[in-house]
């Protein structure tokens, strides 16, 4: 899963979970998978999150669940897809909030890499997911590891955590509310985002934190390709 291609900060940070017989057997289990199953993300996409985004850079985690199962969607970012691939429900519904609340232009793709570069951490619980079947890698490994890069997060100064959804918000615990913003509404997804996700103003919200703690705010609006 090219772990010798991460930067050296996520490395050592997560030294002792890549050598933990977990992990091992995390590994055997995704190899059989894909020797039986189409996976996703690709193997050198499943770290992508932690690749475009060095520790030392995260001002924003964004936490999803696991990745899109559907072809070509999953690259390695939560709720993003690559240019090119039709934008998913979810992120058409982050759009819908994001022009609301900061006032962005719409744009055509679903590629979130600009928010990655910025320091925004997009991460999913789990990490890979078999094709056409929602959840199919969970408790298999990974919430074990990405509850560590959070713990690791939790570490840092003055981070943005947003929490969309019940399962993301159970991980609200490992999180110091003294230190960070943590937000917390309904998910993006059509069956929920009237409940309480439209109208919760994440982008702004995070933005005037970081601002508070005399750090550059997120630029949200997305290139146009």
């Amino acid at each position: 899963m090219e772990i010798e291609t991460l930067p050296q900060c996520w490395r050592s940070e997560l030294a002792d979970e890549f050598a933990a017989p977990y992990f091992a057997e995390l590994k055997q289990f995704i190899s059989d998978e894909r020797s039986a199953h189409e996976v996703y993300p690709t193997s050198k996409n499943v770290f992508a999150a932690l690749r475009a985004t060095p520790l030392s850079r995260v001002r924003v985690l964004i936490l999803g669940q696991d990745p899109y199962h559907g072809e070509g969607q999953a690259h390695g970012l939560s709720f993003s897809v690559q240019v090119g691939v039709k934008i998913p429900p979810s992120l058409r519904n982050i759009y819908k909030e994001l022009q609301a609340d900061a006032g962005t232009e719409p744009v055509a793709h679903g590629c979130l890499s600009a928010w990655a570069g910025q320091g925004v951490l997009l991460l999913n619980t789990v990490l890979t997911v078999r094709s056409g079947e929602a959840n199919s890698h969970r408790k298999r490994g990974w919430e074990q590891l990405t509850d560590r890069i959070i713990d690791v997060v939790n570490d840092q100064p003055n981070v943005a955590f947003v929490l969309w959804g019940k399962p993301s918000q159970k991980k609200a615990e490992r999180i110091d509310a003294t230190r960070h913003l943590i937000i917390e509404s309904p998910h993006p997804s059509p069956l929920s985002a009237r409940r309480g996700f439209f109208g919760s103003q994440p982008f702004s919200r995070i933005n005037a934190f970081l601002q508070q703690h005399d750090l550059e705010p997120i630029n949200w609006q997305l290139p146009s390709s």
